[in-house]
């Protein structure tokens, strides 16, 4: 195994599913829950968030050939919606979470899918599955040292609050979009340069 390429891939992903940004999303959500029980709901949907990932990580090739797709076409699309989600960390537009604070307990929608298993995410995921289908277990190993960190941090995610405020969730959110941005980039610069060979 390589494991500068699993730290890489595991940064890059932990990024992505943006733990600190979800923090007050999650808080929000789940306002009208008990302490206990909001610990059992997030436990349960950062587990069917995981297996949803894990799921794209081993269908992705399939997937991919299925729809025909090519691997320019999906660095590019993954390029763009990285892009997208990095800017929205760092220029954010929610100042209306109270809209999602639900009278009912959420299930998958919008804990699991789509603030962890985000299209970025799947996206990432299905280019490493299908440019790299023999490194398959080391993306198991990225994909799963990345949901462990997001689980830490949104497991503790009230008393991280407490320590660093709302608006040292801000700071670092913008810091990770910042770095977001740089990585959208190369996977643009990538997929040009990879849909340019090929004519």
């Amino acid at each position: 195994m390589n494991w500068y390429d699993i730290a890489s891939v595991a940064v890059t992903l932990f990024l992505i599913m943006d733990p600190l940004g979800n923090v007050p999303v999650f808080n929000v959500v789940l306002s009208k829950l008990d302490r206990s029980r909001r610990t059992k709901v997030v436990a349960r949907e950062l587990i069917i968030a995981f297996f949803v990932l894990l799921g794209t990580l081993f269908v992705g090739d399939v997937l991919l050939a299925f729809l025909g797709l090519t691997q320019p076409s999906l660095h590019i699309a993954g390029g763009v919606l990285l892009f997208i989600i990095s800017l929205r960390m760092i220029f954010p537009s929610r100042p209306d979470h109270g809209d999602e604070a639900m009278d009912e307990e959420p299930f998958i929608v919008p804990l699991a899918v789509p603030l962890i298993a985000g299209p970025s995410t799947i996206a990432v995921l299905l280019l490493l599955s299908s440019s790299q289908p023999g490194r398959i277990l080391e993306w198991v190993v990225a994909l799963f040292l990345a949901w462990l960190g997001t689980t830490i941090l949104l497991l503790g995610s009230s008393k991280l609050l407490d320590v660093i405020g709302t608006r040292g969730s801000l700071a670092l959110e913008r810091l990770m979009g910042m770095i977001l941005v740089i990585l959208a980039t190369q996977m643009l610069l990538d997929g040009i340069r990879d849909f340019v060979a090929t004519l």
